[in-house]
């Protein structure tokens, strides 16, 4: 009898077409999908433009906790916007205030053996309990509320021992800034990162979730923990033990790669600036003086993070010359940390409570003095992710943040010289559900008149992919260039998302702000972007794609991608290349003119492409990568002109069928979970 992974086991449940073969397309039924308001504005215009009826799923949510500042109309118009196209497609909605997607999404909806496709890039963070949870595009979401499967390519499962218990002063952070200093921010390419092994016993579901929401940092498709004892301790606390079951990797199992990581032997660890990457024991760069410590995002949403924080600060005071930022994950948390008496605690020391939401991690407020250090237990520190140019973001457990506060400057927390606080659960929970509004009936639905403020603009139209494009070099970027550095986040630019005209002036701003109106100089002749390794890591905001498409990008020739930036450029009909040779990558420079010539007949065989570079004489080889499914839509001109035809075809179904979820237009699998 096979043995398989948890990881295979969630494959297999939901698989609808393809094998699972390392490399290979499949294709993946949806249960659940995630949409915030700084990437579901984008998914409500694609489900308008689809004419969708009614969302297929079995559960589908948009949050609302990255745009909250509401210093103009605009934010306040797409909370509008959203909440009337939620009443109209069916979706719940949680409304501005409620929380963090991530941490609400796992406490409320989450359940063990589902699948979770979410247009947020920590969307994995769900893997915390047993689910298969997958970051994407907007419009790889917005797909699957139409019923369409989830398309990826089979991962390799790598594997995670876990042993040992952390000592005192040592959290779940410590143990995904280990996996990074080992691993890079690309050393999870193609795998799934599946944790087992008798460590998990000390680590609890919302300890995994920190672990499951940073392992996108590594690369990963996805981070997987089984569905144990300890989901079912924690969806009892929640009022949902009926949503569990359990799901272990069966004795024998085999996985692809495996390491074992010793909890008892790790320290303190941060990443310094500015990358998840740059990994050093905090005891390194103690003493170095800071401005701002910050306890808050999906990276460390639990209790026990804001708990340990105000049992650490209780009877003294930040420094005075520290800006504590305290930034509660979600209304219940917050209600918790109240009763409990540790909001006093924080607010006592000096801590700047900030309301319910993603805030700063997002820079949304809360951006650190310049050139000074700011030490934050947020997921990602690429550079003007903050909303400072110039920040020098450290990513740090709860437990370094606090005790840094304290100090001034960077420090072990085992230096403070202090018992280790010993933190229980709330005993005082009150669920409240409230500020999640449900779906409307069908009929109250079909009623329902979209809201529409001034600065919401309907999606650009865009041409179906030439056979021929000539294109200028307009761009030459390095390593690791963040979706955050080509089209920046925070509160100037991301207010402007349901407009892309705007929001596109903005592009690779922090790169070169020169690019967008160089690249509007010549938009009806197209231009191109070269790129390095890992081009387009990080958020999935698929603006990074779609603002430089409307200033007439045609491709990116890159040594490597990130999967959903790649994705992205795909779905918008930017065609994402990789050099056949990166060395190549030397021979182009900025102005340059390059070719692409009998393209549809090159992406139909799937052969190498021949770049001819017309201002030298050279040609270049690259590959495009892309499934069989990403090359029907480019072949459609793109997604939305492909999904009006299916769900033109399938009108008859939607009306007849219209409360069916997403198995009714894929073939369901009956591969059982255990």
């Amino acid at each position: 009898m096979t043995a398989f992974t948890v990881t295979e086991k969630l494959i297999r449940s939901h698989l609808v077409s393809g094998t699972m073969k390392p490399g290979e397309e499949i294709g993946l039924r949806v249960d659940q999908t995630l949409t915030q308001d700084a990437t579901g504005t984008l998914v409500m215009l694609e489900l308008e433009a689809m004419g969708l009826a009614r969302a297929k799923t079995d559960v589908s949510v948009q949050y609302v906790d990255h745009n909250l500042i509401q210093e103009d109309h605009k934010n306040p118009d797409d909370h509008l916007f959203l909440l009337s196209c939620c009443q109209r497609f069916g979706i719940w909605y949680s409304r501005p205030g409620n929380g963090v997607s991530h941490p609400v999404h796992q406490e409320r909806f989450g359940k063990p053996g589902q699948t979770l496709l979410g247009s947020d890039s920590h969307t994995p963070a769900a893997g915390a309990i047993g689910m298969f949870a997958l970051g994407s595009g907007g419009m790889e979401v917005a797909l699957a509320i139409a019923g369409e499967p989830a398309f990826v390519k089979m991962p390799r499962v790598h594997g995670v021992k876990l042993v040992g218990r952390l000592p005192d002063w040592v959290s779940a952070k410590d143990v995904i800034l280990e996996l990074l200093r080992r691993h890079g921010v690309d050393g999870g390419s193609g795998r799934v990162f599946e944790c087992f092994g008798p460590g998990l016993d000390a680590l609890s579901a919302m300890d995994r979730h920190v672990i499951a929401n940073m392992g996108v940092e590594l690369g990963a498709l996805t981070t997987v923990f089984p569905s144990d004892g300890e989901v079912r301790r924690f969806l009892r606390g929640q009022g949902r033990e009926g949503d569990w079951i359990e799901i272990l990797a069966d004795p024998g199992c085999r996985y692809d790669t495996l390491e074992e990581v010793d909890l008892s032997a790790l320290e303190p660890l941060i990443a310094m600036p500015s990358s998840p990457g740059n990994v050093r024991p905090v005891r390194e760069v103690a003493g170095t003086p800071i401005y701002q410590a910050y306890v808050g995002s999906s990276a460390n949403p639990g209790y026990r993070d804001f708990a340990m924080a105000a049992a650490i600060v209780r009877d003294r005071r930040v420094h005075p010359r520290v800006s504590f930022d305290v930034n509660p994950t979600s209304r219940q948390l917050l209600e918790d940390i109240a009763r409990d008496g540790h909001l006093f605690s924080l607010v006592r020391a000096g801590a700047r409570i900030h309301q319910a939401g993603c805030n700063g991690c997002i820079g949304m407020g809360q951006a650190p003095a310049t050139k000074e250090y700011s030490l934050r237990t947020v997921p990602r520190n690429f550079p003007g992710r903050s909303g400072a140019r110039e920040d020098k973001v450290c990513l740090v457990s709860p437990e370094t943040a606090a005790a840094s506060a304290l100090t001034g400057a960077i420090t072990d927390p085992r230096a403070l010289g202090v018992p280790y606080p010993e933190i229980a659960e709330s005993q005082h929970r009150d669920l409240d559900t409230g500020y999640l509004v449900p779906p409307l009936p069908l009929e109250a639905a079909l009623g329902i008149k979209i809201v529409k403020g001034p600065n919401i603009a309907a999606l650009p139209d865009f041409e179906p992919l030439p056979d021929l494009i000539s294109a200028l070099c307009l761009l030459k970027v390095g390593d690791h260039v963040s979706t955050d550095e080509i089209l920046p986040a925070g509160a100037r630019v991301l207010p402007y998302r349901s407009n892309i005209p705007k929001i596109a002036e903005f592009a690779f701003d922090i790169v070169d702000p020169t690019y967008a109106a160089r690249a509007r100089a010549r938009r009806g002749r197209g231009h191109c972007i070269i790129g390095g390794l890992n081009y387009g890591q990080g958020s999935s905001r698929e603006h990074a794609a779609l603002a430089p498409r409307f200033l007439g990008l045609r491709f990116v020739l890159a040594k490597t991608f990130a999967r959903i930036h790649a994705q992205n450029l795909a779905n918008f009909g930017v065609l994402p290349l990789a050099f056949a040779a990166p060395d190549d990558y030397d021979r182009i420079r900025p102005g340059d003119e390059l070719e692409l010539r009998s393209l549809h007949e090159s992406l139909s065989e799937g052969s190498a492409h021949e770049i001819h570079n017309v201002t030298t004489g050279e040609v270049y080889l690259a590959t495009h990568g892309l499934t069989r499914h990403q090359l029907r839509v480019l072949r459609s001109g793109g997604v939305i002109s492909f999904m009006k035809r299916q769900i033109e075809a399938n009108s008859a179904i939607l009306r007849a069928k219209p409360d069916t979820d997403a198995a009714d237009s894929v073939e369901a699998t009956v591969a059982p979970l255990t």
